[in-house]
């Protein structure tokens, strides 16, 4: 069951039936209701597994329950959620939808009035909130009430039209495997309406199984997309997964690319262009962001691996001094959309990138050093985890320890992060080097970690 269902900072997730349940919804839901300002507008959507038309039943009766008004948006991105959250003035929203786990999984994820995930604090609260089971409903004189909204997704592509130029954007040709998720309804959109040569595979919207695991990584990058990019004489191609809040690539030359490219690419685009020098990410992406960073006079700040954790460290400087934020995962967030995760805004700042230069991904992924990543994970099956991160502390002292999530472990041509997942029953290892792989490292770690997790 533990393995099954998820309940954290993160939010709540699990396998429908086997972990995650209606009780499970329709409580968390309430205690979002009692979390949010009283008689409040709060927006929902979804991603198109089976089990979100059950788990959306729930959420909605758990809100209306609270006195709230229902914005509901149906099918949609995770990040169109976001922006229409922001461009009705709720105070909060509700996506249902996993993300990169397969189809038999759901989950709820929960924004504040300003779009964005909940911080540590707030997170926090609302968990207590649940735990507690205390939840404000409302007499049935209260009740909250039930609207469809039908021109978010159109609102969502104005704003990308204010911030891009189309015009040059549109004759680039380019593969989007779509994973059967939201991203295809926002690129077919995008065809129509602005004449976009995206050419989509895995386009159509499936419930109960996806044409591959819908995860953005560069295996996945190679199961379909990158065959087709030299037959179809496209510029590149893009993998997202069902909520397209995250974003993996391949070249011109039909080569997947790591997932942790996105940063630093994105970094080197928006560091010359505008104010801000500071760079969040978390202390498992790649150090080939320091690098990146470093040209262009900025630093880089690493924070706990965790949305909740991004989200605090955003609030803790000045927007105008933050160029970009995101994880290894492709997961970016850019100051112009006010920090929110979205793999579709990724997308096209990677188009304008290449326009601009004039250069193609492989000319522009050829300007950096290499770096070598390795990532693994053992199960965790053992309370012995405090034992583990002493050990490693001890074994690896002759490097520079930093012990805020885990341990992490720097020398100045090689790192690596050893770390309990959020959201699943994991110990996560990873070890990165500038050059060659770092696999006896790697090795060695993985040795530890079984013993002890």
């Amino acid at each position: 069951m533990e393995r099954s269902l998820r309940i954290s900072h993160v939010g709540l997730r699990g396998v429908v039936g086997k972990g995650l349940t209606a009780s499970h919804v329709v409580d968390f839901a309430a205690a979002f209701g009692t979390f949010l300002e009283a008689r409040s507008a709060v927006v929902i959507g979804r991603d198109p597994r089976s089990s979100g038309a059950m788990i959306r039943q729930g959420v909605i009766a758990s809100l209306v329950a609270c006195g709230h008004q229902v914005i509901d948006l149906g099918l949609v991105s995770t990040p169109v959620i976001q922006h229409e959250i922001r461009r009705i003035g709720a105070q909060g929203g509700i996506s249902i939808g996993a993300s990169h786990h397969p189809a038999e999984w759901n989950a709820l994820k929960f924004f504040g009035a300003n779009g964005t995930y909940l911080s540590t604090a707030e997170a926090s609260e609302l968990l207590d909130i649940y735990h507690l089971k205390k939840f404000a409903f409302v007499a049935h004189t209260d009740l909250g009430g039930v609207r469809t909204e039908t021109d978010a997704l159109d609102a969502y592509l104005d704003r990308l039209a204010g911030e891009y130029d189309f015009d040059a954007l549109r004759r680039k040709r380019v593969v989007v495997d779509c994973t059967n998720g939201t991203s295809s309804l926002i690129l077919r959109r995008l065809n129509e309406r602005y004449g976009f040569q995206f050419i989509l595979i895995n386009e159509r919207i499936e419930g109960d199984r996806f044409a591959h695991e819908p995860i953005t990584n560069q295996q996945t990058v190679s199961l379909q997309l990158a065959p087709l990019i030299k037959p179809l004489s496209a510029e590149g191609g893009f993998l997202f997964d069902v909520d397209s809040d995250r974003l993996a690539i391949a070249t011109e030359e039909g080569r997947p690319v790591s997932e942790e490219m996105i940063l630093p690419l994105l970094a080197d685009h928006l560091l010359p262009t505008g104010p801000g020098k500071l760079v969040i990410t978390n202390l498992s992406s790649t150090a080939l962001t320091d690098e990146v960073a470093a040209r262009h006079g900025g630093r880089v700040i690493r924070v706990p691996v965790g949305r909740a954790a991004a989200m605090d460290a955003l609030a803790t400087y000045p927007p105008e001094e933050i160029a970009v934020a995101g994880e290894g995962t492709g997961a970016v967030m850019m100051p112009r959309f006010r920090f929110i995760y979205d793999g579709i805004a990724s997308m096209l700042a990677i188009l304008t990138m290449m326009d601009r230069r004039g250069q193609s991904l492989s000319e522009i992924l050829a300007g950096y050093p290499r770096y070598c990543m390795l990532k693994g994970q053992v199960p965790l099956v053992s309370p012995k985890v405090p034992e583990l991160f002493m050990e490693l502390e001890e074994a690896y002292r002759n490097g520079q320890l930093c012990a805020v999530d885990g341990v992490r472990v720097d020398w100045p041509d090689r790192w690596f992060h050893v770390r309990v997942s959020q959201t699943e029953s994991v110990v996560r290892v990873i070890c990165e080097r500038r050059g060659s792989e770092p696999k006896e490292l790697f090795d060695e770690l993985l040795d530890r970690v079984r013993r002890l997790a």
